[in-house]
């Protein structure tokens, strides 16, 4: 079974089928990678720690707009 035959296949189907495919085939694609996930996890808990401790100055959206102009 090779892509173009799929496509043929799914062309067969209603479009409320074929809706449900995408959909399928989209989610299928967006799986997390739980390394990366675990990664992001750890960084976001060292900012905020960093952030409590005050070991980082924090800024307003307002300053980084007047820093930008």
């Amino acid at each position: 079974m090779d892509t173009k035959s799929v496509f043929k296949d799914a062309l067969q189907l209603r479009p409320a089928e074929r809706l449900l495919l995408i959909e399928m085939l989209s989610k299928s694609l967006n799986q997390p990678d739980e390394k990366i996930e675990k990664i992001w996890s750890d960084e976001s808990e060292k900012r905020y720690k960093a952030l409590e401790e005050n070991r980082v100055k924090s800024i307003t959206i307002n300053e980084i707009i007047e820093r930008y102009k």
